[in-house]
């Protein structure tokens, strides 16, 4: 129950760090980055999928780099839809899904660690073994 928080959380933890290193990304506010990390969630989980498959030949042809651009259509299409939440430029639309990731994977892991959150192979401390 507190995965989905926590991991909305760490992105928009992510989403600051990114605010504060990539030029062309500006977030107001925490509440913006809260809800700007549910968008990010919600775009990379329906329209991602969908533009990555439509662009499945660009990226063979251009050996996944070209995932860049739909990284960036996405994290652009969030700042469209969220007030305080702007990408501006070309050095945005490209570097700031990039550093995202690391953030927020790093900040991931950090709750992984602190047994905040399970990675997905990983057992709680009251679940019974399996058989």
């Amino acid at each position: 129950m507190l995965t989905p928080l926590l991991t909305a959380l760490a992105t928009a933890l992510s989403l600051l760090i990114v605010d504060l290193v990539v030029p062309g990304v500006n977030i107001a506010n925490f509440p913006a980055a809260m809800i700007a990390a549910l968008v990010i969630g919600l775009i990379n989980g329906s329209v991602k999928p969908v533009l990555s498959a439509l662009s499945l030949p660009l990226n063979f042809l251009s050996f996944g780099a070209f995932s860049l651009v739909v990284n960036g259509l996405c994290f652009w299409l969030a700042a469209v839809l969220v007030p305080g939440f702007a990408v501006r430029g070309i050095i945005g639309f490209l570097l700031g899904p990039v550093i995202l990731t690391f953030a927020n994977t790093f900040i991931n892991n950090y709750f992984v660690e602190k047994n905040l959150l399970t990675s997905s192979g990983e057992k709680t401390q009251g679940e019974l073994p399996s058989r």
